[in-house]
């Protein structure tokens, strides 16, 4: 299976379990795998053949923007499951990164795979 990539995409939203974090957009770092055949794509040259990383994108920023969590856990799983329901991806690997959240690391976060490859 083949994979496209969407690396170190940066979206603005709430997140985060401290009071003073629920009034606050705060910056998180996105790094996906999304497992598709490209082939008929690439055979015809072909956009609505494989998936469209550019609108992917896209509906990740917009999701970021309309939802708030206190974990990024949470904010990973909801928007794994999304992208996959309304994209039809049958497998991806989405790390989400939250820099500075601890002063002595550059981020930290999670990384989840769902789906078959």
């Amino acid at each position: 299976m083949d994979r496209v990539l969407i690396e170190s995409l940066a979206v603005d939203t709430v997140i985060g379990v401290y009071e003073w974090e629920r009034h606050i957009q705060q910056r998180l770092v996105l790094d996906l795998e999304l497992a598709t055949d490209i082939r008929p794509a690439a055979r015809d040259d072909d956009l609505t053949l494989t998936l469209d990383y550019a609108a992917i994108s896209e509906r990740i920023v917009d999701f970021a923007d309309k939802h708030s969590f206190g974990l990024v856990e949470t904010f990973a799983e909801r928007l794994a499951a999304m992208l996959r329901e309304e994209f039809a991806i049958a497998w991806l690997r989405l790390t989400v990164r939250k820099p500075g959240a601890v002063p002595a690391a550059a981020a930290v976060g999670v990384c989840i795979e769902r789906g078959e490859c």
